[in-house]
């Protein structure tokens, strides 16, 4: 019960912790002209931030649910199924509450970076086809269209607020872009070089772990091991 429970809150903790970063990103915190943050834990917590952390929190939580649908069968597969069932429509309200709680608490519509064009309207096109096709119980394409939904959204996000990379609530002149928060010429080759040496390594080690677990598992596969 201890590892249950400690899988449990490691799980629940970073998309919760995602959701409220990007909330205050977007929302502004206090930074002064020193580019310090200057309000204290409690600041992030404020109530737009939960309840981005909680829409974040619902949609991993069908995404999990969807990941499991695909890599298990009998009863464990029949219990992503129905958790998705539940955790859908939930998700779907959040998403909503989420759109209308930024479009009141934010001010992206009067500073838009990057006119984002279709992208967000494709971001909800890929939640509407992760549910018809969920519905037709082809979790692969579902579980895929919720990954481009995610994905563009994030993009869109920073496309919005472009150049800023955060915004400060105390005003507006303080807020860090990609020109006064980038580190220096140096240290960029420095961290490019680095990553275009060891990131082809990462993917290529994903995609090997991936493929190697491809099978779902079943009871069988589990007495074995």
């Amino acid at each position: 019960k201890t590892w249950d429970w400690a899988i449990f809150i490691g799980s629940l903790l970073p998309p919760l912790l995602l959701g409220v970063a990007f909330a205050n990103i977007v929302k502004g915190v206090p930074i002064d002209a020193n580019m310090t943050y200057t309000g204290g834990f409690f600041n992030l917590l404020n109530p737009y931030a939960l309840i981005a952390g909680l829409t974040s929190v619902v949609i991993f939580t069908v995404y999990g649910g969807l990941f499991l649908s695909l890599k298990t069968t009998g009863k464990l597969h029949d219990s992503a199924i129905s958790l998705i069932k539940k955790a859908g429509p939930v998700s779907a309200a959040f998403i909503i509450a989420l759109v209308i709680a930024t479009y009141l608490s934010t001010d992206i519509t009067a500073q838009l970076g990057i006119n984002p064009g279709m992208i967000p309207v494709g971001a909800a096109l890929a939640i509407l086809a992760a549910g018809a096709f969920f519905n037709q119980q082809r979790q692969g394409w579902a579980f895929t269209m919720t990954a481009v939904a995610i994905s563009l959204s994030v993009i869109s996000l920073f496309e919005i607020l472009f150049p800023r990379v955060m915004v400060s609530s105390t005003s507006a002149d303080f807020s860090l872009t990609i020109y006064n928060a980038s580190s220096s010429p140096y240290t960029l080759r420095v961290m490019t070089i680095v990553a275009l040496t060891l990131v082809p390594f990462v993917l290529i080690y994903q995609g090997w772990s991936y493929w190697v677990f491809r099978q779902r598992i079943t009871e069988k596969s589990v007495l074995e091991y």
